[in-house]
């Protein structure tokens, strides 16, 4: 009698196993965030079982086709925006992954409407760059940080310019001096 529930549970066990990736390849493998963005919306894309590194999501709700990027947890991860022309309506995302790819749906939802909770902080803006970033340079970015109306010329740029002033001068009075001497 053991051995007869053994093999059962072995057996409803496996079938659980078996049942559950077809389950998951139905809805394409790609899940949103949120399930219903409003037009102009932000929205996460993850796709699982791609064996690419790398993915590209398109849609006709998107703005831009979505970069996708392998997480740490081994899912593919990507953000893009919804058209803030987008009518409310279901719009089908589609999942290049290498040779394969993956299909999902998102639904956006009309302009009054609530909009889905989202994980993370909102963003407050536009994302779209306002000022440029200041980043690299290696050590000019300590200069690049100094407004140089504000600090003007230092002593060390004042002794420069007079001995180079100096320097000038003397060359102009020896060259005078020269020409001044030969015959004509």
């Amino acid at each position: 009698m053991g051995s007869l529930r053994v093999t059962l549970c072995t057996i409803a066990a496996l079938g659980a196993v078996a049942v559950t990736p077809a389950a998951h390849a139905a809805d394409g493998g790609v899940s949103l965030s949120p399930s219903s963005p409003r037009p102009g919306g932000d929205i996460t894309l993850r796709v699982d079982g791609c064996p690419q590194r790398t993915a590209t999501a398109l849609s006709k709700a998107f703005v831009a086709d979505a970069r996708l990027t392998l997480a740490a947890d081994g899912i593919l991860v990507g953000e893009s925006r919804v058209r803030s022309t987008a009518k409310a309506g279901t719009y089908d995302v589609l999942v290049a992954c290498g040779e394969e790819s993956r299909t999902g749906a998102v639904t956006v939802a009309a302009k009054g409407a609530e909009q889905s909770v989202r994980h993370g902080p909102q963003p407050s803006a536009p994302a779209s760059p306002t000022a440029p970033v200041r980043a690299g340079g290696g050590g000019t970015s300590r200069l690049a940080m100094v407004d140089a109306r504000e600090a003007g010329p230092g002593t060390a740029h004042t002794v420069t310019g007079l001995i180079l002033a100096g320097v000038a001068a003397t060359a102009v009075a020896l060259r005078s001096a020269r020409r001044s001497r030969r015959p004509r």
